[in-house]
């Protein structure tokens, strides 16, 4: 793992601007992808701080590099896993209230970066890593301690070229299938809605939302805004769907699967209960 301390410094006035002392982490993934975007906001971003650049070569490097972070600021340079990993792997620290993250995303899945605020430009993120202001948000924690940054679907159908666990595959060319054929166009133009129906117990702060004798062709939840409740959207197959906001959700079922902002599958699972913390985890944004 290279690291480099960039000599540029600029400590904090009092205003309450954010430490000019990162910790900016390279994903190796991101180097891969697009090695052009990488560069550029290293130079943005040592040019405007005190920062110490790691290169890790896998996973193992990048937790070791974040554990050792002191009082750097850190700053992910990569996708929406790199960016989950991160928060993860503090979330696991019990360290995650005394960090404020920064992102530049690049890479091909970054939609969940977009989606929290990030701005899609390599050069404006730097710059909001630079010069924004931290955003408390909420965050959903299962009961064997995942994270979920920005939602959960059950089933997790919305993007089958993820990669999940060991030996998915299968699972991959299915949910490849399904996707394929919820795209298929009925006479009238319209998106034929096929999604299989299983038979699932929502439960939300305590109350069945629906039960086992109910088919449900798809589950969503969302955390709020910092208001420490999640939306949560159950989509029956027959009957209106169901919409709330909720503490914490609870999932029963014969084994199923679900996708964690876009990028992790978990399970399969018969029991899970998520649970929001509320402001959590906090973000610098513009």
């Amino acid at each position: 793992m290279a690291a480099l301390d960039h000599p540029s410094d600029r400590a904090d006035d009092a205003s309450g601007r954010l430490s000019r002392q990162l910790l900016v982490i390279v994903d190796p993934v991101a180097m891969r992808a697009d090695g052009e975007s990488v560069r550029i906001a290293k130079d943005v971003l040592c040019a405007g701080s005190t920062a110490k650049v790691c290169l890790p070569e896998g996973p193992a490097e990048f937790a070791k590099a974040l554990a050792k972070r002191g009082v750097r600021r850190p700053v992910v340079i990569g996708d929406d896993r790199a960016l989950l990993r991160a928060v993860s792997l503090l979330h696991r620290e019990r360290e995650l209230s005394g960090a404020v993250f920064s992102m530049v995303p690049v890479g091909a899945a970054v939609s969940l970066a977009h989606s929290l605020g990030v701005p899609a430009g390599t050069v404006e993120a730097a710059r909001a890593a630079l010069d924004g202001a931290p955003r408390w948000l909420d965050l959903l924690v299962d009961d064997s301690d995942g994270v979920v940054l920005g939602g959960l679907s059950i089933p997790p159908i919305a993007d089958p070229s993820a990669s999940g666990p060991p030996g998915g595959r299968p699972w991959r060319r299915m949910y490849g299938s399904l996707v394929r054929n919820l795209a298929a166009r009925s006479p009238r133009g319209e998106v034929a809605d096929e999604a299989p129906a299983t038979r699932l117990r929502i439960e939300a702060d305590g109350v069945t939302l629906v039960d086992l004798d109910q088919q449900v062709r798809g589950v969503s939840v969302t955390p709020g805004a910092g208001d420490g409740l999640a939306r949560v959207e159950v989509r029956r197959a027959a009957g209106a769907a169901v919409s709330v906001r909720a503490h914490t959700v609870t999932v029963t079922g014969a084994d199923f699967r679900y996708r964690a902002d876009q990028v992790t599958i978990g399970g399969p699972v018969r029991r899970r209960t998520w649970s929001v913390r509320a402001g959590a985890w906090a973000l610098a944004l513009p």
